[in-house]
């Protein structure tokens, strides 16, 4: 990576290629360490459930968990709006060191909270409250850190230089995945339960340390420093952005027409996916935590290529194309890795429909079932089983040839495993599945690699970090931050597990016709 980016910068105004190095690198690491921190809870979605919601509700805990990651993404447009207007204000380099800071206290608070078990509802307080603290950090990091790479790179590999820390949220995440796959394998189940959750947590503070002293060693901005000898620096960069029309309107056209479409790629490529194959498909961890590892490891070089195509051909058609071609592979790419993950359960739902006709079905999404519909249709949900809803009188349930009166939860086992229905995989295709996420991988590197290029090209300088912070975080923040969630009561909605891919699909379709025809081409302007 070294090499690359040295190569990079030969053409560059001036800089030292050592410098232009750690500039890119400093920049890069300190993102990851955040990404990290933020995708941790993420990765441990399923697990925490149990460990910080009231039991007695499956279903309910673990959409109250995903309601929890959105949380932190639900705050992300006010980090956006503070440490963006710090950023134009004090530089680009302070406001990124105070959100690393900020980011790794409210990890380490993770790794020290008390269980439900242990304190009752002030568990889910504290956490929501510690997500709430992360959100806001990584509001603020984004922004900071892509104008700072931006103002220091060559204009003609603008693309190339800024798609390096595009990679920062898919290595976080990976980062992610190995630690907590190192500590459960390491540990064991039960340990990893009681107190070794804490761990990848906890450790996180090192990476704090090694982060701030790297990015301690680097220079402001040189079009910052610029700006401020010359007086131009913006005295309310808030209003400066949003009170002037023609900035407001390049900030709307770049929420509607590329970060929603590219937020709800991204974390359906990553998160969801991730989320489908456990809770859904019923794939182990350390299998699907293994399929997510190679296969983003093998796509991730993509992010930088098509950030460097971006400098050939453009910004827009990479983007543009990456968001059409998401909208109409998605649904496919997910019935291929129910297909490769989990054959058994693709072919007993073929084989065996299930049919649910009764009274008293209500949707509720935390509150614990109470009528056989109810309980009837979780017990489906929690098995990774589509079904249809129909009316009736009392509960009628039909799994293939088979008829269930009322629930039982044992009697519908029992029907089930008459039926050859097995939860646990029995054959997985890896190729297939990691061919797969490599396949998402390239979705979001055609969408991702060049928008923080684009996002810097967008705006001017004096108000370049609030302007381009807040549509992104807006995108990310309430699209993205609760497409796990939307998605899953979508399919407890439906009774279809496939039935949430919709919501990122029409997101996604939308968001591309509005790129097509508004977003400008950005790739030659001037950023100083």
């Amino acid at each position: 990576m070294n090499m690359t980016i040295a190569g990079l910068v030969e053409e560059s105004r001036g800089e030292d290629a050592g410098r232009m190095r750690l500039v890119v690198v400093a920049a890069s690491l300190g993102t990851v360490f955040e990404w990290y921190d933020f995708f941790l809870y993420g990765s441990l979605a399923v697990f925490f459930s149990a460990l910080f919601f009231p039991p007695g509700n499956e279903t309910a805990a673990f959409l109250a968990s995903l309601a929890t990651f959105g949380a932190g993404f639900a705050v992300r447009p006010l980090g956006a709006l503070v440490f963006g207007a710090l950023g134009d204000r004090i530089g680009r380099k302070r406001s990124f060191l105070i959100t690393m800071v900020i980011m790794g206290l409210a990890t380490l608070i993770v790794g020290l909270l008390p269980t439900y078990e242990q304190v009752g509802l002030w568990a889910p307080i504290l956490l929501v409250t510690s997500r709430l603290a992360q959100g806001l950090a990584v509001g603020g990091e984004y922004g900071g850190a892509a104008t700072y790479v931006a103002e220091h790179a060559p204009a003609v590999s603008r693309g190339y230089a800024t798609s390096w820390l595009q990679t920062t949220a898919t290595i976080g995440f990976l980062m992610s995945l190995v630690v907590i796959l190192a500590c459960r394998v390491t540990l064991g189940d039960d340990a990893f339960r009681m107190w070794g959750w804490r761990l990848p947590f906890l450790t996180s503070i090192v990476l704090l340390l090694v982060s701030l002293y790297i990015r301690l060693k680097l220079e402001e901005s040189p079009i910052f420093e610029r700006m401020k000898s010359q007086g131009r620096i913006s005295r309310a960069p808030i209003k400066d952005s949003f009170a002037d029309r023609n900035n407001l309107k390049r900030v709307l056209i770049t929420l509607f027409g590329i970060t929603t479409g590219m937020t709800v790629i991204w974390y359906t490529s990553q998160f969801y996916a991730l989320f489908f194959m456990q809770a859904v498909l019923q794939v182990d961890y350390k299998t699907s935590y293994a399929i997510f590892a190679i296969g983003l490891t093998v796509g991730m070089p993509l992010i930088v290529i098509f950030g460097a195509l971006s400098d050939r051909i453009g910004r827009k058609p990479v983007m543009v194309a990456g968001m059409l071609l998401g909208a109409v592979t998605l649904v496919p790419a997910f019935h291929a890795l129910a297909d490769f993950t989990n054959p058994g359960l693709v072919a007993f739902s073929r084989q065996n429909p299930i049919t649910i006709a009764g009274d008293g079905c209500t949707f509720s999404l935390f509150a614990k079932p109470v009528s056989d519909c109810d309980r009837a249709r979780n017990f489906f949900s929690r098995n990774g089983l589509s079904y249809v809803s129909v009316p009736g009188t009392g509960v009628v349930t039909t799994v293939g040839d088979t008829q269930l009166i009322g629930f039982d939860e044992a009697t519908y086992k029992k029907a089930l495993d008459e039926a050859g229905f097995r939860a646990v995989p029995a054959a997985i295709n890896l190729a297939g599945a990691v061919a797969v996420v490599v396949w998402l991988s390239a979705l979001i590197g055609m969408v991702y690699g060049p928008m923080a290029a684009f996002l810097v090209e967008m705006f001017p300088a004096s108000i370049r970090t609030t302007s381009l912070s807040l549509p992104y975080h807006l995108g990310v923040g309430i699209l993205g931050g609760f497409l796990p969630f939307a998605a899953s009561a979508l399919v407890i909605y439906q009774g279809n597990i496939f039935a949430g891919l919709w919501y990122p699909v029409s997101i996604a379709l939308a968001t591309a016709v509005v790129g097509l025809i508004f977003l400008p081409e950005t790739k030659d302007r001037t950023i100083d």
